[in-house]
Parts: C-alpha cells; structure tokens; sequence
C-alpha cells in the first residue's frame, strides 16, 4: 500500500488538489486508490458547500495520473504529466458525495496507450455501491 506522501511524488496535483489518499494495490495494468477528503469542508472542488458528484471524473483522471506515475518509476523514467481530453460514458449514480461516511474507492484500467495518449475505464464506489463509471484519455505531453 502507497500512502499519500508517495502519491504526491508521483503527479502535478498538489496540497487539497490531490484527491487520492491511498494506493491499495496496483499492476501494470490497473490500480485501486482510496480517498477519505470526500467529506472536507475546505475541499477545492466544492460549490456552494456540496461535492457535487461531477467531480468524480476528476477523481478518476487522477486514478490514472496515479497509475502512470507508478508505471513510470517503476522502469525507472519520468513521470510524464498529461492532458485530460476526453471523457467517454460516464455515469453518475447520485447527485452529490460530500454527504458519504467513509472512503470512497477507484479502480482504473489501462484500455489502450500509445506513446503519446492513454485510455482508462474508471469506476469509483463507496462501499458495494457504484457511484460513477467511464473512460477518459488522456494525451502526455512530450518526454
């Protein structure tokens, strides 16, 4: 298991705007994540004092920021940091996730990469219940 130091070595996202709390486990093709940060009044992304559930695409991207860092210290490179560019399918099943006791928790899975993009299926529960689901891609940016 990663702890939150570690995650903020491996992306861009910084101080609140770092979503993820934990890596639980991850291979070269997929990770699990773990957030507590759902539920903070200083969350970043809160409007009108509610985490809107939109946001979740957010936490998702982040899985797979996550994920590629890993992969990226893994074979001993540089992490390679990437443009958000599409968002595919996405469900949302509520509303909003501020009101959620407990961690929420990622899986993201490596669809297809190239050298210079990626695509992720993204899938975010709280407990047996699915609260969002989707694919994003992501472009990198040169390394």
């Amino acid at each position: 298991m990663l702890a939150r130091e570690d995650i903020l070595q491996l992306v861009p996202h910084q101080g609140g705007m770092c979503l993820w709390d934990e890596v639980s486990a991850w291979t070269a093709t997929d990770i699990a994540l773990r957030a507590f940060n759902h539920r903070a009044p200083d969350h970043p992304l809160r409007s009108g004092g509610r985490l809107h559930a939109i946001h979740l695409c957010e936490y998702g991207a982040q899985a797979m920021a996550v994920h590629g860092g890993l992969r990226a210290r893994q074979h001993g490179g540089a992490v390679r940091p990437g443009v958000l560019v599409a968002l595919r399918d996405v469900q949302l099943h509520l509303a909003r996730i501020d009101d959620l006791d407990g961690a929420i928790e990622a899986t993201a899975q490596v669809l297809a990469e190239a050298e210079t993009s990626q695509q992720y299926a993204f899938r975010i529960n709280h407990g047996t219940r699915v609260l969002a689901e989707g694919r994003a891609a992501v472009m990198l940016q040169p390394g």
